[in-house]
């Protein structure tokens, strides 16, 4: 599989030791500094992009890599209030898209258990939930995706929480989501529903980098030769 990297950052560099680990060859990376290589002659070099660059620029590269008929996995957060712009675009252009606010193996299965979480404390009122998420001082984000991702799937179920919120709150309504910024955490996501009778709590947490390449590389081979937009769902079967 022919790979561009658009956005050649830590998570960039990652996905390239992980990609030629497996066997597969980068033939383009996009930095700030090259942005004018991101030609459709030299995307069309790669079967597909894995896209990586951050919330000012993703939205704009994924239409780019699109007009030149080139799958998109995306991985960069903060952009995600046009995504049914992007999700019109691919199918438009008939495209094959991926995005994922975390593409951990381990993170979609914790997304899955935050969701069977939450369905069972939806009746439970003597429980207040929270949700902290913590992450390396150069993430340009906050919350990180994969957060603002667990509070939507908590806001699905326990109705008595309307909204989130980034900071601590008194409104009982508001769902607290408290991100802090510590060197070098590559990522540790906390669900607590805590009562004066107990507490449960499900985390997840980041050793390194690996695991987040690893799932865009599994997200990029399941894309090729396919049409339409899809999720890590999709890719891991659940």
């Amino acid at each position: 599989m022919k790979i561009a990297i658009i956005g050649y950052g830590k998570m960039g560099k990652a996905i390239e030791k992980m990609a030629l680990q497996k066997g597969h060859t980068i033939v383009l990376k996009i930095t700030g500094k090259n942005v004018g290589e991101m030609t459709s002659e030299n995307l069309q070099k790669a079967d597909v992009a894995i896209e990586f660059s951050g919330p000012a620029a993703a939205f704009e590269n994924i239409k780019i890599c699109m007009d030149s008929g080139l799958p998109v996995v995306c991985g960069s957060t903060g952009w995600t209030d046009k995504m049914d712009e992007i999700k019109n675009y691919c199918t438009a252009k008939n495209g094959a898209f991926i995005y994922a606010s975390n593409f951990s193996v381990g993170v979609n299965i914790f997304f899955e258990i935050n969701k069977r979480l939450a369905q069972f404390m939806s009746t439970q009122e003597l429980y207040e939930v929270i949700l902290e998420e913590t992450h390396h001082t150069e993430k340009k984000d906050a919350p990180s995706g994969t957060a603002i991702t667990l509070a939507n799937q908590i806001l699905e179920s326990v109705k008595r929480k309307t909204k989130w919120v980034n900071t601590f709150s008194d409104d009982p309504a508001d769902l607290e989501i408290i991100s802090q910024r510590i060197d070098p955490t590559p990522g540790t996501h906390h669900v607590k529903y805590s009562s004066v009778i107990d507490d449960i709590e499900i985390i997840h947490t980041a050793h390194n980098r690996n695991g987040f390449a690893l799932g865009a590389v599994l997200a990029a081979s399941f894309l090729q030769n396919k049409k339409g937009c899809f999720t890590m769902k999709d890719v891991l079967h659940l």
